[in-house]
């Protein structure tokens, strides 16, 4: 028996002889990063990223002796976690129909806020940036998450979405443009070009 569960094949053989408790927990602990990333883009919200990422392990884990490996594990668990995604804003968008007090759409816009924990965790320039990030069209802000902060290639994004990779570097190119025309109309462009002058 393996001491440390390092790789997919080792975490699959362990459920599968019987070491459940033991499989999953490694296998939370070595996709539990990308799963939270991928939430995150897809939600902009932390608590709500944390609950979809434990109700995919919850999934997932009900699930990894059916996994047949006809993909790898993680990007089984990525369409997993953008199924829960999509799922959990239909019914954010339903609920808000109900909401008493509220203006259509009020629910919507304050879940895309983010809390006064992660604005103390993050730089101004990082809230800026994700703001930047939310007003590119999804395909190209997720190819650019994978490439940049997930330091993924072209082909394994492509065998992660099923997006050819000449679409995803068409998608790249346009996102790279995107940002940099928003943050050259920022102040913290000004700023930078200030201190880069002798």
């Amino acid at each position: 028996m393996a001491l440390i569960l390092e790789n997919d094949a080792d975490i699959l053989d362990e459920y599968r002889t019987g070491q459940r408790d033991r499989a999953v927990t490694a296998f939370v602990r070595k996709h539990q990063s990308f799963v939270y990333s991928v939430a995150y883009r897809h939600l902009n919200h932390n608590e709500d990223s944390q609950d979809a990422a434990q109700e995919v392990f919850l999934r997932a884990s009900q699930k990894l002796g059916e996994f047949k490996g006809e993909s790898t594990l993680q990007t089984w668990l990525y369409r997993i976690t953008v199924n829960v995604c999509l799922n959990m804003r239909r019914k954010k968008r339903f609920l808000s129909f109900f909401a008493i007090g509220e203006g259509e759409g009020e629910r919507d816009v304050a879940a895309l806020q983010h809390s006064p924990a992660t604005h103390a965790e993050q730089s101004e320039f990082d809230i800026y940036f994700q703001a930047v990030l939310v007003t590119i069209p999804t395909k190209q802000r997720e190819t650019f998450c994978m490439r940049y902060y997930d330091e993924l290639s072209y082909e394994e994004i492509s065998e992660l979405t099923g997006t050819s990779e000449g679409a995803l570097k068409a998608n790249y190119h346009w996102a790279i443009k995107k940002i940099a025309a928003a943050i050259r109309t920022s102040d913290y462009y000004e700023e930078w070009f200030e201190n880069e002058r002798p």
